[in-house]
């Protein structure tokens, strides 16, 4: 009995539950697939240059033989595995998607020692990930870890800007932290790294759940301040 090929919906909502199709979405210069998997409804997103096919996939969260396929099926080339940060619902599948797809992986070195393999590749604040003809910028967000990352394409011609922010920005409010320091932290760095550097349109991809944009969450920074989460 022959495998059922992987039915990708390109009427993206940025709306993913675990079990239904992963949806993409067409960008100047790439493709964007969002699929949720696990029980903790992880985001898993599969980035794919137009004009070489390479890809790169960030958070191997959980459903190996899923993400498996929708890399066999739909990234003709798999550049790199980056993992947002250190929480375990986020790479439970990356062990074996690395041993089978035997491709470089990457993570802040702050968040590394918890990962199931070592990162081939430390991304740090400011670096550029490149993957064929797209580029990544690396931005690091401490405070719901210490190596939490977000990564942002940029449309060419400096279009619209795709943030992958990890557990760092939802919509709604930051990440989990734990005490008033953390907090501080991931307040701070998302505010100067991220409100303040990009516009209203830039589109946010968090680590579980829906999508949003910055401008529709600016007006309630001052609101997530005083409460603190």
């Amino acid at each position: 009995m022959t495998e059922q090929h992987m039915v990708i919906d390109d009427s993206y909502t940025g709306h993913v539950s675990p079990g239904s199709a992963p949806q993409r979405r067409s960008v100047p210069g790439a493709t964007i697939t969002k699929m949720s998997v696990g029980p903790m409804d992880n985001n898993v997103y599969l980035i794919v240059c137009s004009a070489t096919g390479k890809s790169v996939l960030i958070d191997a969260a959980n459903e190996t033989q899923r993400i498996l396929q929708l890399i066999d099926e739909h990234a003709p080339s798999l550049e790199l595995i980056v993992t947002t940060h250190q929480h375990g619902d986020h790479w439970l599948a990356l062990a074996d998607v690395a041993a089978a797809t035997l491709v470089t992986t990457a993570a802040h070195p702050l968040d590394s020692g918890p990962l199931p393999v070592r990162p081939d590749r430390f991304l740090e604040d400011g670096h550029t990930l490149t993957v064929g003809e797209i580029a990544f910028d690396v931005i690091h967000l401490a405070g719901h870890t210490p190596g939490s990352i977000a990564l942002a394409l940029t449309e060419a011609g400096g279009g619209r800007t795709h943030l992958f922010t990890g557990d760092s920005l939802f919509p709604g409010g930051l990440g989990r932290t734990t005490n008033a320091e953390e907090f501080n932290s991931l307040y701070r760095d998302v505010t100067t790294k991220i409100f303040e550097r990009f516009p209203d349109d830039t589109a946010v991809y968090p680590g579980h759940g829906d999508d949003t944009t910055l401008g529709v969450e600016r007006p309630h920074l001052d609101e997530w301040r005083e409460r603190g989460w």
